[in-house]
């Protein structure tokens, strides 16, 4: 009864740590998708801007991450931030990227 009373309270522990840890709000990734299935007004619309800033801001990461190029999220918008992974994905290593990134209008 001792070794099960244990076992339980560090399942409990563990668990917790678990839940704290992905509890903090400021992931990227959960800030996108709390815009889920939504729909917007337009362009202006205040939840459009905020979700296009944080579509910007995890993009912008996830291919410093996974194909070290630095981008401005500024630069460009979410959309074109997604075409870009997207090709980046489909581009064979021999080809340049600034082929690929001049593409892309930039924003002032």
């Amino acid at each position: 009864m001792k070794w099960v009373l244990i076992i339980f309270i560090l399942l409990v522990w563990v668990i917790m740590n678990i839940s704290f840890a992905f509890a903090d709000g400021k992931d990227l990734r959960s800030q996108i998708m709390i815009y889920g299935g939504r729909t917007f007004k337009g362009m202006q619309d205040p939840e459009y801007i905020s979700y296009d800033l944080a579509l910007r801001d995890y993009l912008v990461k996830q291919i410093n991450k996974r194909y070290g190029l630095t981008l401005d999220p500024k630069t460009y918008s979410g959309f074109d931030l997604l075409e870009i992974e997207a090709l980046l994905r489909c581009k064979k290593t021999t080809e340049p990227l600034d082929a690929f990134l001049k593409m892309f209008p930039k924003r002032p």
